[in-house]
């Protein structure tokens, strides 16, 4: 039985380019964890941006539960400081 695959598509936010990197569960969760936003870095123009998950990689998302596990109010209060 093959290992299920995820697929995390992103685009830079400042040139447009825009990405995608196929990783096993192992991959994601050493790279990534189990976050509700990501922080890349745009191999074209350098710039550092942040992606939601739930975008990037819905597979990812739904099932880790990130979206159950971290309700938006929580989001908000953790981006505020």
């Amino acid at each position: 039985m093959a290992k299920k695959r995820y697929t995390l598509k992103t685009a830079c936010p400042q040139c447009g380019c825009s990405g995608a990197q196929v990783l096993s569960a192992e991959e994601m969760q050493a790279r990534y964890g189990s976050v509700p936003n990501i922080e890349l870095e745009c191999g074209e123009c350098m710039q550092k941006y942040q992606e939601a998950m739930k975008t990037a990689c819905p597979d990812w998302d739904k099932d880790c539960r990130l979206s159950e596990r971290w309700p938006r109010s929580t989001l908000k209060l953790k981006a505020q400081g």
